[in-house]
């Protein structure tokens, strides 16, 4: 099938936003009638067609455990797509799109369903009169993610000869070191690595491939970007819901896990990277992998000092009175899972020594955003406290990545009267103004990279298993300390405790 472009208002800053040609492909959709299918993978595969993106022969074909023939299936996705595409759907080109797709239902671990779905992707080739790429996306629980693969393999489906077979895996990518390092096992038993996609949907999001090009690519930050002239950098990804329906998932999860073990860490490997010589997948990957490595595991005396953990309470988020996490439907009573995670983390390397990285998440809190905020150190001598000016605060880089993808930079400026008063004033860019529209959502980029092959924005095994490496130390002595956590009251700023991991002098951002 082919998407219809559907022209827009000309923007001379928009140039060079066309889409790299795709080799037709089928998209074979694992979980199909899950939540992330339904929120954020078929609205993002309708967005691709809707702007021609998509290859011009394309085929999907969702499996998952509902029993359902492919008339139901194709109306529940044209369901979800109208719910929950960023834009009205076109009919014309949700229908086409629904044309190409088919269903296959069965257990995970049922033999059949693979006879079924190599029958399909058979056919699919045959109709197109040559062997077509296919694109194996694991939407599903991580329990599955090991299984699928063994069968993939075991029915000759990971390998197609004069074509390309890639498969998408959806975080978390195990639960400790230990699992990351035997689900890599597994799978690289079955596929190569050049095969294998790790997503990490944060790093499709414009403002963070952004981040890139505002270091490397624009001599006024480079020159600064370093130990000389930054004093600490602040990741913070916060939200003002609370576990809502995934409460049975997030307990056995957490924050740490949930988002900076994977997330978190991304960021800051991007703030934190070398430039690389070119622009691909493994020189930007192996710059990050550089990174982790620098990234020394706390020591289990130094957890109370560099790591934080809490859990929200009752409270009052948008005027509305909501429980506490103990509260919430599904929740064990005597849980000790946090919903806030706080680190202090130091990149022992040349460029970064000494400067302290701090991440936090939480759910609950006084709103939701997500952000990296470089800090740099104050001016030596302010001249003008003489004339009575306020105190100035130091220049901060801030990208934000939600709710308003932008960049912002802090600057002191004089206020208009006859005396040299000053404060500070932001410098700020916008995409949904410069652009004239909003960003794509970070799983259209990544569906079309991992259909072109580009793996730039996905991670490698070693990446992976270094991020498990920094995090692992930190769950295994919470889950030591037991006892009940900190509280903090719902639509706050976070736990007061969160301060005792920070340098003195420093304070965390208002979120």
């Amino acid at each position: 099938m082919t998407g219809l472009v559907v022209p827009a208002q000309h923007n001379p800053l928009a140039e060079g936003l066309e889409h790299l040609p795709v080799h037709p492909t089928v998209m074979v959709l694992f979980g199909a009638t899950g939540d992330l299918a339904r929120r954020k993978l078929l609205p993002a595969i309708y967005e691709l067609a809707h702007d021609g993106a998509l290859p011009e022969r394309f085929h999907l074909v969702g499996v998952a455990r509902s029993a359902e023939t492919s008339d139901e299936y194709r109306r529940q996705a044209a369901i979800a797509i109208r719910r929950f595409s960023r834009r009205a759907p076109d009919e014309a080109v949700l229908q086409r799109l629904l044309d190409e797709v088919e269903y296959v239902s069965g257990a995970f671990a049922d033999p059949g369903v693979y006879d079924r779905l190599g029958g399909i992707l058979h056919h699919c080739d045959e109709v197109a009169g040559w062997p077509m790429n296919r694109c194996l996306y694991l939407a599903t629980a991580p329990a599955f993610f090991a299984t699928i693969v063994d069968e993939l393999g075991a029915h000759g489906l990971a390998r197609r000869a004069d074509a390309d077979v890639r498969v998408v895996v959806e975080k978390p990518f195990g639960r400790t070191l230990q699992e990351a390092r035997q689900l890599n096992r597994r799978m690289l038993a079955v596929f190569e690595e050049r095969q294998i996609f790790r997503i990490d949907h944060y790093l499709g999001k414009e403002t963070v491939q952004n981040l890139l090009a505002l270091r490397f690519a624009n001599q006024l930050f480079e020159p600064v970007w370093n130990r000389n002239y930054v004093d600490h950098v602040q990741i913070t990804a916060a939200e003002e819901v609370g576990v809502g329906s995934r409460a049975g998932f997030y307990d056995q999860t957490g924050a740490l896990r949930d988002l900076i073990q994977n997330h978190l860490l991304q960021l800051l490997c991007h703030v934190a990277m070398e430039p690389p010589a070119r622009f691909g997948a493994d020189d930007v990957r192996n710059e990050k992998v550089k990174v982790l490595q620098a990234i020394r595991p706390p020591a289990s005396w130094e957890i109370q000092r560099r790591a934080v953990r809490a859990q929200y309470g009752p409270g009052f988020v948008g005027g509305d009175a909501v429980p506490g996490y103990l509260e919430e439907e599904g929740v064990p009573p005597d849980s000790t899972t946090e919903t806030y995670a706080a680190l202090r983390l130091s990149v022992d390397n040349w460029r970064w020594a000494g400067v302290p990285f701090y991440v936090r998440t939480g759910k609950r809190l006084a709103r939701k955003k997500t952000e990296i905020a470089v800090e740099l150190r104050p001016v030596p001598h302010l001249s003008f406290a003489a004339d009575g000016a306020a105190p100035v605060t130091p220049n901060t880089i801030v990208l934000s990545i939600q709710p308003d993808e932008g960049v912002s930079v802090s600057v002191a400026a004089k206020i208009p009267g006859p005396r040299m008063r000053l404060r500070s004033v932001l410098m700020q860019f916008l995409y949904g103004t410069t652009f004239l529209s909003d960003s794509p959502e970070a799983y259209e980029r990544l569906l079309l990279d991992a259909m072109r092959g580009d793996a730039t924005l996905f991670t490698r095994d070693d990446e992976v298993e270094a991020q498990w490496r920094i995090c692992d130390p930190v769950l295994r002595a919470w889950e030591a300390m037991g006892g009940a956590l900190p509280q903090y009251a719902a639509g706050s700023q976070g736990p007061d405790e969160a301060a005792t991991i920070l340098i003195p002098g420093h304070e965390w951002r208002m979120i």
